[in-house]
């Protein structure tokens, strides 16, 4: 008798524990088979930084930046290897092109929302510009992103100004991240949800090549969701065309992959690629109004480009193809896993002319979860 009560006793124990946020990890759900990183962020691959500024201002304003720094020296004149994938073009990834014909990154990478990005830009520029040893540059690549934040926003007041991105840049750090209703996600929709920012990573056995892999997500998109598997979005009654109209479901996702596994930009951009997997098994569609991409880069230290080469070659030593599989299930569990943790650590938001986004109804999933027989006891 005893025993059959420990399922529902289990149930009723998370329902009151249930925090307004809280992490995939803690529910506790297991996305994928390999295993977490420490943190379970983008900044378990070493010398990662993340740092965010949130603007939430009035009635009107809910928007922000993240900025994303591969390393704590100077980027420009330590290049790494990058590239990226676009899965659908709807959106604005400035520098994209040069990261792909030259196969690196050279500033940090910043996301904010979609009428700000020649503002990100422009302060990008300028704090390279102003770097110790960067006084003969003359030409920066800045690398920004963005999802539009207008329903719960008021984008067209373009309120991120220079200091918002210098500052997000200047107070990333390692260690924890915070997810959800901060930086670029302080604004975002998925699923019909508030989305937000989220991150996930996972390390590879040493068997593997021992390889640390995380993803950062801005999330802004929509479908029908899928939480490992289970169709959330359609138990709720809340997805995409649900109604036979065009709802909840344009918007865009940004994904940023980093590892220290030694890789060129050819294999990175291979591996971006299966970030996209990790998006769609949450039941992203991709619509035609979505800008949907993925930078992914390497912060193996002896691939790092300098500005001024002395060498007539460089030596590279990288992981070849035969040996990729892992890093490719590595990125579709993180991806997953990170968009899932954006969803989870969002609030409920009021905005622009008073538009409220409900958070994830969580105590619902978590009988969905419960039902299906994904949650780990």
């Amino acid at each position: 008798m005893k025993k059959s009560l420990l399922p529902a006793l289990f149930l009723f124990f998370l329902l009151n524990t249930l925090n307004a946020q809280q992490r995939v990890e803690e529910l506790p759900l297991k996305i994928g088979v390999m295993e977490r990183g420490e943190m379970n962020a983008i900044t378990d691959v070493k010398g990662v930084k993340v740092g965010h500024t949130t603007l939430v201002k009035g009635e009107s304003v809910r928007t922000g930046v993240t900025a994303i720094l591969p390393h704590s020296g100077n980027i420009f004149q330590e290049k790494v290897p990058a590239a990226v994938f676009v899965g659908n073009g709807f959106g604005k990834l400035a520098g994209s092109t040069q990261v792909n014909e030259l196969g690196n990154l050279e500033t940090p990478i910043i996301l904010t929302n979609t009428l700000n990005v020649p503002t990100a830009m422009d302060a990008v520029i300028k704090y390279t510009l102003n770097l110790p040893e960067n006084e003969d540059v003359r030409s920066v690549n800045a690398v920004v992103g963005e999802t539009n934040d207008g329903y719960l926003n008021d984008i067209r007041g373009q309120y991120v100004k220079n200091e918002d991105v210098i500052s997000a840049i200047q107070n990333a750090k390692t260690g924890k991240v915070a997810e959800g209703n901060v930086g670029a996600g302080t604004g975002t929709i998925a699923f019909g949800y508030k989305g937000g920012i989220g991150t996930s990573s996972r390390k590879l056995p040493e068997s593997l090549g021992g390889y640390t892999l995380g993803v950062l997500v801005q999330s802004n998109f929509g479908g029908v969701l899928q939480i490992a598997g289970v169709p959330v979005g359609q138990k709720l009654g809340k997805y995409s065309f649900n109604d036979n109209l065009l709802n909840n479901v344009d918007g865009s996702c940004m994904m940023v992959l980093a590892t220290n596994a030694p890789l060129d930009n050819r294999n990175l951009e291979r591996l971006a690629k299966r970030a996209f997997l990790g998006l769609a098994k949450t039941g992203g569609i991709a619509s035609n109004g979505s800008g949907d991409y993925v930078i992914a880069f390497s912060t193996a230290e002896g691939l790092r480009i300098p500005y001024k080469i002395e060498t007539e070659t460089l030596k590279q030593e990288v992981v070849p193809n035969d040996l990729m599989s892992p890093l490719f299930m590595a990125a579709i569990e993180a991806t997953e896993e990170a968009i899932l943790n954006s969803l989870f650590m969002a609030e409920t938001t009021i905005g622009f002319k008073g538009r409220t986004i409900q958070a994830l109804p969580k105590n619902e999933v978590l009988k969905y979860l419960k039902e299906a027989g994904v949650l780990e006891e």
